[in-house]
């Protein structure tokens, strides 16, 4: 049996996020020990990034992670989910908070400080409520059943 996904699938706690998790070097599965190239962090979540948040590394033009934590609530989920997301519908989500919906069940807070033609970055949310810390994140459009921003 062959991988349908053009990209590398990876485990994080204990599910399969199809998503770009950086690891040490910026690449998904890199040297790091865990899953998706992160070492065991408590409570099952990567270790928190050194002071200042962690960025797309040098020579990156976008800005770095949110000084605060999302919102402490949870949006519902839209009625109507679109048959695909394109880049223009998320675009303006940009520099936003922004909570996704994953095709796999995955939800979660993100910051979006990149909209590309297949894929998002920016910094999503580890933590619940106010406790917790932005890290750097990618994800395939592919990979989002909705969304919704503020």
């Amino acid at each position: 049996m062959f991988n349908v996904y053009p990209y590398q699938q990876s485990l994080y706690n204990g599910h399969d996020t199809r998503s770009f998790m950086p690891g040490p070097g910026g690449f998904p599965g890199g040297p790091g020990g865990g899953p998706g190239g992160f070492p065991g962090g408590p409570g099952g979540f990567p270790p928190p990034p050194p002071q200042g948040g962690m960025g797309p590394g040098p020579g990156g033009s976008s800005p770095g992670a949110p000084q605060s934590p999302p919102p402490s609530f949870i949006p519902p989920e839209p009625a109507v989910a679109p048959f695909a997301v394109d880049p223009g519908s998320i675009r303006g989500c940009l520099f936003r908070n922004t909570y996704i919906w994953q095709d796999n069940g995955d939800q979660y807070w993100m910051f979006l400080t990149h909209v590309g033609r297949n894929s998002i970055s920016g910094f999503r949310w580890y933590g619940i409520g106010p406790v917790g810390f932005w890290l750097f994140f990618g994800l395939d459009l592919r990979r989002i059943r909705q969304f919704t921003c503020f």
